[in-house]
């Protein structure tokens, strides 16, 4: 059984930093792609960036580019997302997820799901 386990969530103020886990249990690494998408209230789920398993290739929305870094963990299926220099509207659940096929970027082509981590950043 294929669990995501996100954490590292919590409040922050503007221009500071966070660090989300996500502990992967039950993959097989068919799926070599790991995403991170965010959600605020009453808005879609949004591409935030992705890494593939074993190049360690990135890719990253415009709006996070250059502020969050993702990353592989030595130990075995674990995603980081560094999130550098938040916003007030970086605020929104942080889910990881794996991708099935297709584009990275559209969360719809992702078939497992964490259970979120809350990124709250006050200005």
């Amino acid at each position: 059984q294929v669990q995501l386990v996100e954490s590292g969530g919590g409040l922050v103020q503007a221009g500071g930093s966070l660090r989300l886990s996500c502990a992967a249990s039950g993959l097989t690494f068919s799926r070599p792609i790991m995403g991170w998408f965010r959600q605020a209230p009453g808005k879609d789920r949004e591409f935030v960036a992705a890494i593939t398993w074993y190049s360690m290739n990135t890719y990253y929305a415009d709006s996070v580019k250059g502020r969050f870094t993702v990353s592989r963990g030595n130990a075995k299926n674990t995603v980081y997302l560094q999130l550098n220099n938040l916003k007030p509207e970086d605020t929104a659940v942080y889910y990881c997820a794996t991708l099935r096929e297709g584009s990275y970027y559209n969360p719809t082509n992702y078939n497992y799901w964490g259970q979120g981590t809350q990124v709250t950043v006050s200005s």
